[in-house]
């Protein structure tokens, strides 16, 4: 999402917390958060490689790296990229990353055209108020429900239309002594456009169904810890409180069913908005 696509609905909007510089924490586990304070980029370590998710904004891509060091982990250790959309505010920094890291990127179909293309997507709900990036090349299609591994990291996509043709989430289990919890990377669910978009033409009504289809996923899935690609109200007030050998005040059982309820009526929202105009 671009300046010009601010909207007021959009809470998570602002530049000046993307670029904000964010100390790296540990989420849980050997899950990681290394974005900056307003966009998220996810790092899943092992000792045999690290997937990172996400990577912001292509002005942000020394920024990650450096959080990433100071954790005491390698960027050349990282062994997959992976996406959840292809906006330049959390794809613009891939291409750097994948160059610096020698990392493969890998992602849904649609995400990797786009990506190949540097963000010029002609379907996006956002055509032309989203800035464009580097170009990805050499991207690896991963299929709706299918697992993809690092060394002994294992992570499952999930196809999550909406907000872009071709978002997705993605899960994985971190574990801290004998637990270990299932975490959740969530697409965002804001269904922002363009003046002369509109979800409820007929010539949209896949990404439509495939939105839906992605909340009753969301809705269902193992989750105790939610992350999202912009960082939710209080997520940074929580993390600020974790200690080793208390209780994580992240977890939030519900956390993955209340967002797709926030996805549902961001919906109904959008189709009265419509209706009415």
């Amino acid at each position: 999402m671009s300046q010009a696509s601010a909207a007021p609905s959009d809470p998570h909007y602002s530049f000046k917390l993307w670029e904000q510089p964010q100390k790296p924490f540990r989420i849980y586990g050997n899950t990681y958060y290394v974005g900056s304070h307003g966009l998220s980029a996810i790092l899943i370590t092992s000792p045999a490689g690290h997937v990172l998710i996400d990577a912001t904004l292509p002005e942000n891509a020394a920024m990650i790296e450096a959080n990433i060091r100071a954790l005491g982990f390698r960027v050349q250790d990282i062994k997959l990229i992976l996406n959840t959309h292809t906006h330049f505010d959390h794809a613009g920094a891939i291409a750097a990353l994948a160059r610096d890291s020698g990392a493969q990127v890998a992602a849904s179909a649609k995400s990797a055209r786009v990506l190949g293309l540097g963000g010029n997507d002609p379907d996006d709900p956002q055509r032309g108020l989203v800035k464009f990036y580097p170009k990805v090349t050499d991207v690896r299609i991963v299929a709706d429900g299918e697992t993809v591994h690092a060394g002994p990291l294992a992570l499952q996509m999930h196809a999550m239309p909406g907000h872009t043709p071709g978002g997705t989430g993605w899960t994985w289990r971190s574990c801290e002594g004998n637990r270990c919890l299932s975490m959740v990377y969530a697409d965002s669910i804001s269904l922002l456009s363009a003046d002369n978009y509109r979800y409820t033409d007929p010539t949209h009504s896949e990404l439509v169904a495939g939105y839906r289809h992605a909340l009753g996923m969301l809705a269902a899935l193992p989750c105790d810890i939610l992350l999202t690609p912009h960082p939710r109200d209080g997520f940074f007030e929580k993390a600020a409180q974790i200690v080793p050998g208390k209780p994580n005040p992240l977890i939030d059982a519900q956390a993955c069913k209340s967002y797709a309820d926030e996805g549902q009526h961001n919906l109904e929202q959008r189709v009265r908005k419509e209706a009415g105009a």
